[in-house]
């Protein structure tokens, strides 16, 4: 059991559940939103917008919470879709996870730093997002999530650069050439 889970009380807070490569875990107008605890595998959220286009709002893959959570916070209709990108074990946190988490000083310290850079990772993110170049996204991204260009299709990967696939396909070519 990781620290996190241990800090949650994960066990006493949750349900734990399996879902299949492609299964949704949360569609948009949902009611009664959760957290979710990744413990194994990967999980997307997305919206489509009018045109039907799919815009990736995160990558969630092993010790990440995810969720709509403004939905869980407010107790709205849910935004996002939520699937798996690999078989995945998830954790729905139930709503008051928070208030029976173990929030002692000792253990709260413990994983302050690792959630301080997964919200400094969605922060810089979103400036880039807002006024950085392709090939700085990209390259950002990279370094960010080492390990999701292996498990993620390439197509997902634009999607959650804001940029087109053939876009990221040139990009992909130039650095192989090393310009």
């Amino acid at each position: 059991m990781s620290e996190l889970e241990k800090i949650l009380n994960i066990e006493a807070n949750s349900n734990l559940k399996h879902f299949k490569k492609g299964e949704f875990i949360q569609r948009p107008n949902q009611l009664n939103a959760n957290a979710i605890y990744v413990k194994k595998g990967l999980i997307r959220s997305y919206i489509i917008d009018s045109t039907g286009k799919e815009h990736i709002y995160m990558f969630a893959s092993e010790g990440w919470i995810t969720g709509d959570i403004e939905a869980v916070e407010f107790n709205e209709p849910t935004t996002l879709y939520i699937d798996c990108l690999e078989n995945s074990e998830v954790i729905v946190l139930k709503k008051n996870y928070l208030k029976e988490a173990d929030l002692s000083k000792e253990k709260l310290l413990q994983n302050m730093k690792k959630m301080s850079r997964n919200i400094g990772k969605m922060q810089r993110r979103i400036l880039m997002l807002i006024g950085s170049p392709a090939v700085d996204r990209y390259n950002y991204f990279l370094e960010t999530y080492p390990e999701l260009p292996s498990r993620v299709p390439q197509k997902m990967i634009a999607s959650y650069l804001g940029i087109m696939p053939q876009t990221l396909s040139t990009i992909r070519s130039k650095i192989a050439k090393g310009e």
